[in-house]
């Protein structure tokens, strides 16, 4: 069974856990996830698709991501969750920690943090080793063809982290 650490409205661990969604929190309660930009030293990203069965947003373009372990702090999870979705090792590559956002859902007791993260690196695609069950293909893609994927309204979390790709 995964946990995940509560936090407090200040992003403080509250010393707490819950089990991996079970959203029944409470107003001013949070957890962590985090996403992490993957960009090749050509100006290309990483974008991977998601599979068809996913419950949430099947098909979908999104960046390597998820929640960060209970005990876990967010630049280990993110590392964590790009070697496992991608099998690209970001230790050591240009970037780091960009910015924070929180969303809050009273209606579904689901509020949580995301870091967000910027890893710049050079790799081949023979590197990749696509996560299966979770990722339906991947594309080294433009700014545009991020853009353009936005704008169809198939690409996860872009308005939140539109910054990430520019900065």
């Amino acid at each position: 069974m995964e946990l995940w650490d509560i936090y407090d409205e200040n992003k403080n661990r509250t010393g707490r856990t819950m089990k991996r969604n079970d959203w029944h929190m409470q107003p001013g309660e949070f957890h962590l996830t985090v996403l992490g930009v993957i960009r090749r030293t050509d100006g290309r990203f990483l974008i991977t698709k998601r599979v068809m069965t996913k419950a949430w947003a099947p098909g979908w373009w999104e960046v390597s991501g998820g929640a960060a372990v209970a005990g876990e702090d967010s630049a280990d999870a993110v590392k964590r969750e790009i070697m496992e979705e991608t099998g690209l090792d970001v230790t050591g590559w240009d970037g780091g920690y960009l910015f924070t956002y929180k969303r809050e859902n009273p209606d579904e007791g689901d509020n949580y943090f995301v870091d967000i993260y910027r890893f710049t690196g050079d790799f081949t695609e023979k590197e990749l080793k696509l996560q299966e069950g979770e990722t339906d293909g991947y594309m080294l893609a433009t700014l545009e063809e991020i853009e353009a994927f936005a704008k169809q309204g198939i690409f996860l979390h872009y308005d939140s982290i539109k910054q990430a790709f520019t900065q």
